[in-house]
């Protein structure tokens, strides 16, 4: 939930502030961020020069200055160059002057330059001019700042932050706009988008009601029920569509959220006892009340369903919270998110001992085989992903045939991939450096024609490898898949409802269990927990957020959906009773998400209307 750096330009190109050159009529504006004393600078500035020679008169490009910070040299070369515009108008030849000294300037360079350029003196008389060209230095960082420039150099494209490669050829694609840059660079927009997750889940969980209400909706829910198979020489998987989903794609979810887990339990924010006792109390109240709750109300042959109201859906929580912006302090976001990764832990944990079949012994012997060579493989110091993944598939076909729910494969595949100490980014810069410097040397003619050679590749593909850890490597790259592709395929095959007037008739303790649970169980549970936790010395509440805001994203939490809807269809058997409990789920959590932005944003607009009050007060006194 960490807040995204900024893509956009701010503030955009302004001819009669910014250093331009090329006209405003031209198709293409590029506008770096850079600094004097600054290596990659220099190489910039010849792909640069490459690019002007090549686009000419369609090309405008624009110079921002973001001096390297703590380097006093690098501030006052920008200076000089801004000093040189307001006193001779002469800033692209102080540029140009500044990058032909190289990334460190030798004693007295500046001041060469300046006698050069024909500067006059800074004394009392020019002294205005000389805090104007600091001011304009200042303004250029203000504006890298809040651009999202946190490196020299960075570039941006028609007022979009670039993030591809600083090569000619890169840049050129991105400047003529190709089909795939675009492509990239609205999927990277998009994916960037706080709620967007959230709203991609909401988008295929409406497709799915409303095919389900069509005339092909029959044929739709057939669709899920075709039996698809895999054959290994004589031994068979055999599955119908939606089984394959829910056993087989929410794997790759319960990997994510084992990978998350585990991240916070290592490097988070549940690192250590007291940062993780208020929020670890907080999920058991949340977990403990809706299912008692659930019990109390739902017909007893409904029992096996207490497990429907524990859970809270991420995507959608983490989405509501992102709209709600400042309303919702940034601990309590903390709080939010330890909770329910707590939270999905315990009902991981259920699932893998309530809701499971008749169990295999011989199955569940091979996959506790499996699972021992994974351990040995992360014991080993065994970090290419290859293995892992080839084991983990075998553990999940063991978990499968065992009757244990075969997601928890994720989970366990999750607790063994390996993870390694900080990485020494300086060695590793050298080594690059080292490695690379050494490849430029090499004139030949293969070098020209063909590229780096095959030692050098491998020796960048093992740098960028230390690099990450194998967990947090793996974690980047399937989050996505598992955001943008498993959940909604997922909600599209269990969210259908066909609504008729007689689809929740019989199930009206049902109905009530789950909403009980879900939109009451749920905040009073966080809530009552974490006070008496705090009550009892275990745990410390921040003062950045009041009860009542707690009690907001408690509220929040009763957002059940994604694995209150996987957790019916294991308890739930039969089909009346499995469509009831979803329009439970759906009703429930869209009174709790509603209940919780209310309380938010009242509370939020009390503490400010506290807070004017005391400031009166003060001015009063």
């Amino acid at each position: 939930m960490a807040r995204t750096r900024a893509t956009r330009l701010d503030p955009p190109v302004d001819p009669g502030h910014d250093h331009v050159i090329g006209g405003d009529a031209a198709e293409m504006t590029l506008v770096e961020y850079g600094s004097y004393a600054c290596r990659p600078c220099l190489a910039a500035h010849e792909v640069v020069s490459g690019l002007r020679n090549r686009f000419g008169d369609r090309m405008r490009y624009v110079f921002r200055h973001r001096p390297l910070t703590g380097s006093d040299d690098a501030r006052r070369a920008a200076e000089l160059a801004e000093y040189a515009s307001i006193a001779r108008n002469a800033f692209w030849a102080a540029h140009e002057a500044l990058m032909d000294c190289g990334s460190s300037f030798a004693p007295g360079a500046l001041d060469e330059i300046s006698r050069a350029l024909d500067l006059p003196p800074v004394d009392e008389q020019t002294a205005p001019m000389w805090r104007a060209a600091q001011q304009r230095v200042q303004a250029d960082v203000d504006g890298a700042r809040r651009s999202g420039a946190l490196v020299t150099p960075t570039f941006f494209i028609n007022g979009r932050r670039y993030e591809g490669a600083w090569d000619e050829t890169s840049l050129a694609d991105a400047m003529l706009g190709s089909l795939g840059h675009r492509i990239q660079a609205a999927a990277l927009d998009f994916v960037r988008w706080g709620p967007s997750a959230g709203l991609l889940l909401l988008l295929a969980s409406v497709a799915a009601v409303v095919l389900a209400n069509l005339p092909i909706g029959p044929a739709f829910a057939a669709l899920w029920e075709t039996p698809i198979g895999l054959w290994f020489g004589g031994a068979t998987i055999a599955l119908p569509a939606i089984d394959w989903v829910n056993e087989g794609l929410l794997s790759v979810f319960f990997l994510v959220v084992g990978l998350e887990i585990k991240r916070e339990f290592t490097v988070g924010h549940l690192a250590s006892l007291r940062s993780a006792a208020l929020p670890a109390a907080a999920a058991i109240g949340g977990i403990v009340l809706p299912a008692l709750l659930y019990l109390v109300v739902a017909p007893e042959r409904l029992h096996g369903g207490w497990g429907i109201p524990i859970s809270t859906d991420t995507a959608f929580a983490v989405a509501l919270i992102v709209l709600l912006g400042s309303r919702v302090p940034v601990e309590l976001r903390v709080f939010l998110t330890a909770t329910v990764i707590i939270d999905d832990l315990i009902a991981i944990a259920a699932i893998a001992l309530f809701y499971s079949s008749e169990m295999s012994i011989h199955m569940l012997t091979a996959a506790a085989v499996t699972t021992g060579l994974l351990v040995v493989l992360n014991r080993s110091g065994i970090y290419r992903p290859l293995p892992y993944v080839v084991l983990g598939v075998v553990l999940w076909a063991c978990l499968h045939g065992a009757g244990v729910h075969a997601t928890l494969a994720g989970v366990l595949l999750a607790v063994v991939t390996p993870t390694l100490p900080p990485a020494n980014l300086r060695a590793l810069t050298a080594q690059a450096a080292t490695t690379m410097l050494t490849e430029m040397g090499r004139r030949d003619e293969a070098v020209r024609r063909r590229g780096p050679s095959i030692a050098t590749l491998r020796a960048l593909d093992a740098i960028h490898e230390r690099i990450e850890s194998p967990a947090d490597k793996l974690l980047r790259s399937v989050e996505p898949w598992s955001s943008y592709f498993v959940l909604p395929v997922f909600a599209l095959a269990n969210a259908g409802v066909a609504w008729t007037p007689d689809v929740l008739q019989g199930h009206g303790r049902l109905l009530l269990a789950v909403v009980l649970g879900l939109v009451v169980g749920k905040p009073l549970g966080i809530l009552l927990a974490a006070r008496l936790a705090v009550r009892a010395g275990i745990a410390e509440k921040p003062d950045a957020y009041s009860w009542r805001q707690l009690l907001g994203v408690g509220a929040i939490a009763g957002l059940g959906f994604t694995m209150s809807l996987f957790i019916a269809s294991e308890a739930l058997r039969d089909p009346a009773d499995f469509t009831a409990a979803k329009v439970a789920i759906f009703a429930a959590s869209l009174v709790a998400g509603s209940l919780g932005t209310i309380v938010l944003w009242r509370a939020h607009e009390e503490t400010d209307s506290l807070e004017a009050d005391a400031r009166l007060s003060d001015a009063a006194a």
